[in-house]
């Protein structure tokens, strides 16, 4: 594998496939998909990176980007490869401080920001800053309160166009080093400080590899759709995968237009979290629900059709029969094409699903009816993917590893890595390497498991894991992905370290409680008297019951809080990866809490 690769991947693609669009980009969702070809996509990375090396941007440098997903993130990524600079990607959602603490830590002098809220976050940085220098902005209407420090991206490429230092690009391009750091990418840890983890060329050179090997049917024919942050470990290194094999991209800006952007597009590929398939999965058994009972008798037949076909033939390489095949065809027929089209994925073939535990019923639900999520795990420290499903996928793992990725069990069950995508540490942060890798080199993921024929069985997140004071531990991801599912519940959050019993914080959606208080005829005045409803208490319980079944009985939730406004980023309940800061909501809801212990 070519050590240069990313730096020069673009310029290839370009002379192979030239006038082929290699992404799709909008501002609004009411806008006509912009195309970006390959030759235009190469020719603004070599404007891009003479313009980086006019304003003295150096090897290793690096450079922030903290915007929504734009077409103008990945242009300035591989402009920064061309020099052998860093990219060093925020998440759009940041707080002034999180910025603040990643440029001083990276020591950034170049920002590029995306619309006017980016702009007047990173501006109380700049402003305080000892590094920070100018803030490069995507969007044509955001107004600059400091001028002299601020440009406009056309503005920026100007400058590109005007030099002629294009010989000094490709000789940085051939002195890459595949030690050579490509992004620092700053996780938004549960608890303390986030850590910049080193992710190096060799590191994706590598992730190329092996997703080639295990994802061999992606080409040049297929389209994607990124949705999730290009923040994020995931989405980024998809997208780079999508480069490496010449598939087109769309670029969804905001989170909140996904759905009808699939319904737009209908790709072939897309990567989502879990959270997004569980709300998927709320939304079709809710219109099952509301079937006659004709219909829902056939579409429960099709759906025990598309397991026997899918599940307990096709998955473990067995051949359906001729009968099995004829119904299979006729259920997707009368139910599984409708759900598909509906919602936008009759096309897609490759569905990667990862950054969370999800449920195993959900996968087995859609897999049965032909939708193919490829069930993944991986952290950001290992490039992405450490396992995913394979052909002859199990349901209750989180698939094969990959192609040489060296995985196993250490102390406490904790799950153990090594590799070429493995990082080699923490950016600037001797303390966190130490904790996190083992004597002999093996990375510590903090997720406990096991190994059954090359897959892996995840069982805790070993720090999220917690003893009640009767000394039973407890893995509240496991409650909470159950809970994940109930259409009457958007987030939660269990409680019950060194405490006698389980108890949870719960988000409900609040349209769903009031349709349920509307078909029963259940007075209140306000959201808040809802909630406080005997009757909303007893639907939640009945609720949780049915979630829990089978959980032992010191796992279930004795008594819980409903809460009127869902966790945000912003209060800092959650993660910029939407994960629960579990002390931060025990800090907020205490005196809640503690009532449930009296």
């Amino acid at each position: 594998m070519n050590p240069k690769q990313l730096s020069s991947l673009i310029g290839t693609q370009a002379k192979k496939f030239g006038e082929k669009t290699v992404l799709y980009d909008r501002a609004e969702i009411t806008d006509p998909w912009k195309a970006i070809s390959w030759n235009e996509m190469s020719l603004k990375v070599d404007i891009a990176a003479k313009s980086f090396l006019e304003l003295g941007v150096k090897d290793q440098q690096r450079v922030a980007q903290f915007s929504q997903n734009k077409a103008e993130n990945l242009i300035i990524d591989f402009a920064l490869f061309s020099l052998r600079a860093v990219m060093i990607p925020i998440y759009p959602t940041s707080t002034v401080q999180q910025v603040e603490f990643i440029v001083n830590d990276a020591e950034i002098e170049y920002m590029f920001i995306g619309d006017q809220k980016q702009y007047d976050v990173a501006v109380e940085v700049l402003i305080t800053s000892g590094t920070l220098k100018m803030l490069i902005a995507f969007e044509k209407d955001v107004v600059f309160s400091v001028p002299e420090k601020s440009m406009y991206y056309d503005e920026f490429l100007a400058i590109g166009e005007k030099s002629t230092r294009m010989d000094e690009v490709e000789k940085l391009r051939d002195q890459l080093n595949e030690k050579d750091y490509a992004n620092i990418l700053y996780t938004s840890g549960t608890t303390g400080n986030p850590k910049g983890v080193i992710m190096t060329h060799e590191m994706f050179n590598e992730g190329m590899r092996i997703h080639t090997m295990r994802l061999n049917s992606m080409n040049d024919q297929d389209i994607s759709l990124a949705f999730l942050p290009l923040t994020h470990v995931f989405e980024r290194t998809w997208c780079y995968f999508l480069l490496f094999t010449g598939a087109t991209n769309y670029i969804n800006h905001r989170p909140a237009e996904i759905q009808q952007t699939i319904r737009d597009v209908r790709p072939t590929l897309m990567c989502a979290v879990p959270r997004f398939w569980e709300k998927v999965y709320i939304g079709v058994q809710e219109v099952l629900n509301n079937y006659s009972p004709f219909m829902l008798g056939v579409v429960t037949w099709a759906i025990a059709v598309g397991k026997k076909h899918n599940i307990d033939h096709l998955r473990i390489g067995k051949k359906p029969d001729v009968w099995l095949n004829l119904r299979y065809k006729m259920a997707d027929s009368l139910v599984f094409s409708k759900v598909k089209k509906t919602l936008g994925l009759e096309n897609a073939k490759i569905l990667p699903v990862a950054g969370a535990k999800l449920s195993d019923d959900i996968a087995m639900f859609f897999r049965s009816i032909g939708v193919p999520i490829v069930y993944g795990y991986g952290l950001t420290e290992s490039t992405a993917t450490v396992s995913c499903f394979e052909e002859q996928y199990q349901i209750g793992t989180v698939g094969s590893i990959m192609p040489d990725v060296q995985v196993k069990v250490g102390t406490d069950n904790e799950i153990l890595l090594k590799g070429k995508t493995i990082t080699p540490g923490y950016y600037n942060n001797p303390e966190a390497n130490k904790k996190s890798f083992t004597e002999d080199g093996w990375f510590k993921t903090g997720d406990a498991g096991k190994i059954e024929n090359n897959r892996i069985i995840l069982t805790e997140r070993l720090k999220d894991l917690f003893k009640t004071s009767n000394g039973k531990y407890i893995a509240p991801q496991e409650i909470e992905t159950r809970l994940g599912t109930d259409k009457y519940i958007e987030q939660v959050a269990v409680i019950g370290d060194e405490r006698n019993y389980v108890t949870a914080i719960i988000a409900p959606s609040i349209p769903a409680l009031e349709a349920f208080a509307k078909e029963h005829d259940i007075a209140y005045k306000d959201k808040d008297e809802l909630l406080l409803l005997p009757e909303i208490y007893s639907l939640m319980e009945q609720r949780i019951a049915v979630a829990q079944k089978g959980m032992a009985p010191y796992e279930i939730i004795k008594k819980f809080t409903l809460i009127k406004i869902p966790f945000t980023i912003e209060a800092g309940e959650l993660t910029n990866t939407l994960k629960i800061r579990r002390a931060v909501v025990q800090q907020k809801y205490k005196a809640q809490i503690d009532a449930m212990y009296k």
